[in-house]
């Protein structure tokens, strides 16, 4: 059962179904290009920031599944550069590290959605074809306010280009003080 089909399709072609997926993880890229060329996409893969802006600037896709964390730089680059090289290329960004702050800045820069990892196929399949302005359902368990100021405080750390001090500075809190919030999980 597809379960992208109660979304209308908006964005490229179609008749393109060329998909990228940038990712370092090879066993999961792996999974990934066989449960998507089932669906109907024509799968290219790649391994580094290097590898998928090569493979973009080649042959621009309609769509690109990136990890936000790769060996060799931030998944954020690949975005921007499908973005500046096919505006309506489709492009998401899976990361295992999650929050609010980075998925506002992938979206800024260009990603279609932001999904957490682990995240199937079927998910992966509806979040291409979704339209932007599908509205999410109101969540059963809202954050706590430990989970929001966490959120804004990782926000504040991403506006201020990830430097700890000048985070510190903006926030009125001392720059240890900040530094081991940053290196805590986030509360649930």
């Amino acid at each position: 059962m597809n379960s992208a089909s109660n979304f209308e399709t908006a964005g490229p072609p179609d008749h393109d179904k060329s998909l990228l997926l940038v990712d370092d993880d090879k066993s999961f890229v792996t999974r990934l290009a066989r449960a998507m060329e089932a669906r109907g996409y024509v799968v290219s893969t790649a391994e580094s920031v290097a590898d998928g802006l090569a493979s973009i600037r080649n042959a621009p896709p309609a769509y690109a599944v990136i990890d936000m964390r790769l060996g060799d730089g931030n998944g954020l680059d690949v975005i921007s550069e499908l973005k500046a090289l096919r505006p309506d290329a489709r492009g998401i960004i899976l990361t295992g590290y999650g929050n609010i702050a980075t998925a506002v800045t992938a979206v800024k820069m260009g990603a279609f959605d932001y999904l957490a990892k682990p995240a199937d196929a079927d998910e992966i399949h509806a979040a291409l074809l979704a339209i932007k302005n599908d509205r999410s359902e109101l969540p059963e368990h809202p954050m706590s306010a430990d989970r929001v100021r966490w959120e804004h405080i990782q926000r504040i750390y991403e506006l201020c280009g990830r430097n700890v001090s000048e985070t510190a500075r903006r926030l009125s809190m001392h720059r240890r003080t900040l530094q081991r919030i940053l290196a805590k999980r986030a509360p649930r």
